[in-house]
């Protein structure tokens, strides 16, 4: 199996080789992250670190999320499985017609639509091994692809609630519903797909474009089970429409998971495991909310406001932005967020935007700023892949900066 050792050598300088033999099960690092972090939280909550009331308000607010979290999750896995997005990927390279800069576009908008609608961990964790598969079948360089993932699961989060963790916080607290929320961030989000798309065109594409830009196009994809893609594909549309039609996320990501299960119930239930539920993520969620409002109260909300200021206008939106994309890359953008947020007053909808995209499209310049990008390196390191991490990590920073200046100067314009 071939690797890349060297720091600025392709992602990839041949096509992928066959997956290798199945590996028995071990522990994966962030086991223990969520592990350390559920026990802590429940350390501070139990040892009076934490306030009962502080904690029931904490836990009050992040069930609706663990719902949706889980559920939406959980949808994505098996939708994966009844061939949907094999199907999608296939028809973007059919559709592409043999073109490098079609694929290109393509690819793009794909990422884009995985994360708008079923959120940036759905596009790290199912989306990427479904584009490294497809350039294994096309023998076309998989760094490109493989990038794509990882930039548009991050930048890409900002124009639903449902696209990010954060923004579901965000929404929560400005008092928006979907489509005022998504009206607010048409203008941000456009902005942070443009500046992502160049980069990654100058950056990534067109160094490692094939001979004269073309390639040869697989063979349409067919689906195992057509009765349980089409059920994949129903459970997924209804969920974009509940979104679209106001219902409440848990409710919309339950509905329709619940779908796609009595099709797998009745099609194939063994596919239907505990393993399914990201128990992982869950704690990582629960631990993670009690730890930094525990650190809040000692100390972190003092060095976070100093940091936010008390500037309004551009200079505060802009400073807002900064400070969220400093604290993801220094810890990750999920407490990031939750401690800016903690410190802006409650009316001051402009800022804590601003503070939502530094905190979104920001954490890139670090592996560990966001768990869709821990989750891409893992799916990485799975194909047999060495990430040249100097050349990723300097074109990651260099659009953590221009996406996030991009995304509230657009902010600015609307508000």
């Amino acid at each position: 199996m071939k690797s890349v050792a060297v720091a600025d050598a392709p992602l990839f300088d041949a096509p992928l080789p066959p997956p290798g033999p199945t590996r028995r099960w071990r522990p994966h690092p962030l086991d223990l992250v969520a592990a350390v972090l559920a026990v802590a939280g429940a350390a501070c909550a139990l040892g009076g670190l934490l306030p009962r009331v502080e904690t029931a308000a904490t836990l009050h607010r992040v069930l609706p999320l663990l719902l949706f979290l889980g559920t939406v999750i959980v949808l994505a896995e098996l939708t994966a499985v009844a061939g949907v997005f094999d199907v999608l990927a296939s028809r973007l390279a059919g559709a592409s017609r043999g073109s490098w800069a079609a694929l290109f576009l393509l690819c793009g908008g794909l990422a884009t639509a995985t994360t708008l609608v079923l959120n940036l961990d759905t596009t790290a964790v199912l989306l990427t091994p479904v584009l490294l598969a497809l350039a294994r079948s096309l023998r076309v360089p998989a760094g490109p692809l493989a990038v794509t993932t990882v930039w548009l699961a991050n930048t890409a989060s900002l124009l639903l609630p449902v696209s990010n963790l954060t923004n579901l916080l965000a929404a929560d607290r400005v008092g928006l519903p979907p489509l005022a929320y998504a009206a607010r961030m048409a203008l941000p989000q456009a902005a942070a797909v443009a500046v992502t798309m160049t980069l990654l065109w100058y950056a990534w594409w067109r160094r490692e474009r094939p001979v004269g830009g073309r390639f040869v196009p697989p063979a349409r994809h067919v689906p195992a089970d057509p009765v349980l893609y089409r059920t994949a594909l129903a459970g997924c549309m209804l969920f974009v429409a509940g979104i679209l039609a106001g219902v409440e996320i848990g409710v919309a990501s339950t509905v329709a998971l619940a779908l796609v299960l009595v099709g797998f119930l009745v099609r194939s239930p063994a596919t239907l495991r505990p393993a399914l539920v990201p128990v992982r993520l869950l704690l990582l969620v629960t631990g993670l909310f009690l730890v930094v409002q525990t650190l809040g109260r000692h100390g972190l909300d003092d060095l976070v406001a100093r940091l936010l200021g008390t500037d309004g206008g551009t200079a505060g939106a802009l400073r807002a932005g900064g400070t969220g994309a400093l604290l993801a890359n220094a810890v990750n953008n999920l407490p990031a967020y939750l401690a800016g947020e903690s410190v802006l007053p409650a009316g001051d909808e402009t800022r804590l935007l601003a503070l939502l995209i530094g905190t979104n499209i920001g954490p890139l310049a670090a592996p560990w700023a966001s768990l869709a990008t821990l989750l891409w390196f893992e799916r990485c390191r799975a194909a047999g892949v060495t990430v040249p991490m100097r050349r990723f990590v300097l074109s990651s920073a260099l659009l953590a900066v221009t996406g996030t200046l991009a995304a509230v100067g657009a902010l600015l314009l609307v508000s």
